[in-house]
């Protein structure tokens, strides 16, 4: 019994030192923007419980009618791929979203307000909650 606790608890430490290792996590900039997004999400919903990748997905991928008919969702400048590079209507290269390929991506909280502010609006018709851009970042986080 014990000598399989003492294997459980050298799995969960490992586990612990890949996910620390992994680009883009804890970057303490980035972690300031989600923590103030999470107070604004907090204050929206008192129900709220935390950001997820999986909705920060769905808001990437899917296709939205709000917005302008050129720019239906945010893969058609980002790509499918987050950590490919994108291009911009006119052809401007875009860096990639995805953490693990563009670390310093959502760690200056201008630029992070900037670029959601613009895009939510041309994507979406709408300025982006806080949960959204929230669900958002931490997708990009995990790619």
């Amino acid at each position: 019994m014990r000598a399989s606790i003492r294997l459980l608890s050298v799995a969960a430490l490992a586990a612990g030192l890949v996910v620390a290792a992994t680009p883009g996590r804890a970057d303490p900039a980035r972690d300031a923007i989600l923590a103030d997004l999470a107070a604004q999400a907090k204050a929206a919903d008192p129900g709220f419980t935390g950001f997820s990748a999986a909705r920060g997905e769905t808001l990437f991928s899917t296709r939205h009618t709000g917005g302008k008919p050129q720019t239906p969702s945010c893969t058609t400048c980002h790509t499918k791929d987050p950590r490919a590079l994108g291009k911009t209507r006119v052809g401007k290269v875009i860096q990639p979203m995805a953490i693990s390929a563009n670390p310093s991506r959502f760690t200056d909280a201008h630029k992070v307000a900037k670029w959601f502010r613009r895009n939510c609006r041309s994507v979406l018709g709408r300025v982006c909650t806080a949960r959204e851009k929230g669900d958002y970042i931490t997708f990009m986080m995990s790619r």
